[in-house]
């Protein structure tokens, strides 16, 4: 079975990191581009990063540069999105997403179930 689950969510104070994992079973992760996104209650969703699969390289949604890096270890068949300096605003479900193709906004082949994160005092 082909998926994708996300894991590390929970509930920080402002200010704190959290390391999200997405790992894939019964594909392998070197040859797609993985995208992060969240989703606000009563907002649409947005994507938060991406990683290409060729070159690594990462992009980022202004709201998140400075303080979110992405990562990828194929070895693990895992991606992580390294998420410091958390604010409220911050606060969503996330979603990882795989395409074997190249990052963009909306057309993805797998996505994971999500995982909530909660940044609160």
């Amino acid at each position: 079975q082909l998926q994708l689950v996300e894991s590390g969510g929970g509930l920080v104070q402002p200010g704190g990191s959290l390391r999200l994992s997405c790992a894939a079973s019964g594909f392998t992760l070197d040859y797609y581009a993985i995208g992060w996104f969240r989703q606000a209650p009563g907002k649409e969703r947005e994507g938060v990063s991406c990683i290409e699969s060729i070159g690594g390289s990462t992009n980022y949604a202004d709201s998140v540069k400075g303080r979110f890096t992405m990562s990828r270890d194929n070895a693990k068949n895992t991606v992580y999105l390294q998420m410091n300096s958390l604010k409220p605003e911050d606060t969503a479900i996330y979603y990882c997403a795989a395409v074997a193709g190249v990052c963009n906004e909306v057309l993805y082949d797998y996505w994971g179930q999500g995982t909530q994160v909660t940044v609160s005092s």
